[in-house]
């Protein structure tokens, strides 16, 4: 049984793990995410996202099988895509960053389930409006998140995370 819930100080090194397995994945030419060994994402990823009181964990048991931050903080990246909503009050927009689910779990439906409770989440706080982004690169991330009602709303180039020649899918979806 899997609970998601938010994440504590000691699910730190377990998603560091999850992000060391992905980029191994990467690193073997088994994932595609575009993810870089110690540029992005780090423990200080998650840290980062730990301190500000975002970071969200799914859990079963005493394993860690996925992690994300959530919060309003739109990227300035996203000032560049061409969104259906792009009149949307920030103040109901909320984000979804650095989904990850570790390798190990892969095919169980915990990214679908994840993503289910960030749209969850984003009502209980009054947020219709939803966006997250992928690398071009992650076609895995992209096929999800468009099975699950997610318009990708352009491709902006940029420089993301410290990783150069990014090309940033910015995706949204609007609950009603």
């Amino acid at each position: 049984m899997q609970e998601i819930r938010k994440g504590i100080r000691e699910d730190i090194a377990k998603i560091q793990k999850i992000y060391d397995h992905i980029l191994s994945e990467e690193e073997n030419g088994n994932a595609s995410t575009g993810w870089i060994r110690g540029v992005y994402p780090t423990e200080e990823t998650a840290l980062a996202a730990w301190k500000a009181g975002e970071l969200f964990v799914m859990a079963q048991e005493d394993a860690v099988v996925a992690a994300a931050r959530i919060n309003q903080t739109q990227v300035p990246e996203y000032q560049n895509a061409l969104w259906q909503y792009r009149d949307a009050p920030p103040e109901q927009i909320m984000v979804l960053h650095t989904l990850a689910v570790d390798p190990a779990f892969a095919g169980r439906g915990y990214g679908t389930k994840f993503v289910g409770f960030y749209e969850h989440y984003a009502l209980e706080n009054h947020c219709p409006y939803l966006r997250m982004d992928t690398n071009e690169r992650n076609t895995a991330a992209r096929s999800l998140y468009r099975r699950l009602g997610y318009r990708e709303a352009g491709i902006v180039p940029c420089d993301f995370n410290g990783i150069p020649g990014v090309r940033l899918v910015c995706l949204e979806k609007l609950l009603r």
